[in-house]
């Protein structure tokens, strides 16, 4: 299991339209918010989707990705983005490579629903391994300024 101050595993996987993302992509630009997630369109998942989704200027302004991983495909992705207007990439972990590397795989082989918070180093600063899903982008945000990251 990753731990702070660990520095946080390269990872690439694919989002909408055939499109890839890079962990590494981000490194000295921007701090990370990758956060796992059981399931598209469920109800925890969608409260904590639609929670980043309504701080993303907050994030932007303090130069944040966000980054939400399931297990689901790029498809149910898509589906998931639509129907709930979300404005952050989701990322597809089909082959579960990036749970695995992250230690999140539950016994039932989605994602536990856990975030980590990735400074631009690349270094874990935070990790939440409880999550209020209604809230949790004010969580993150919080955290963010309580550690200086910006």
């Amino acid at each position: 299991m990753l731990k702070v101050g660990d520095r946080a595993p390269d990872i690439e996987a694919e989002t909408y339209s055939g499109q890839k993302i890079r962990l590494g992509d981000f490194l000295g630009k921007k701090i990370v918010v990758l956060y796992f997630y059981p399931r598209d369109n469920t109800p925890g998942c969608t409260k904590e989707a639609c929670s980043m989704r309504d701080k993303m200027e907050d994030f932007k302004k303090l130069g944040i990705e966000v980054l939400g991983v399931s297990v689901d495909s790029v498809r149910s992705h898509e589906n998931f983005r639509d129907r709930f207007n979300l404005n952050f990439p989701l990322l597809s972990d089909t082959d579960r490579k990036i749970v695995r590397a992250y230690g999140v795989e539950s016994e039932s082989g989605t994602a536990k629903r856990v975030t980590f918070l990735i400074d631009r180093s690349g270094v874990i600063r935070y990790i939440w391994h409880k999550v209020d899903t209604s809230h949790h982008a004010d969580e993150v945000l919080e955290k963010v300024r309580e550690l200086g990251l910006v």
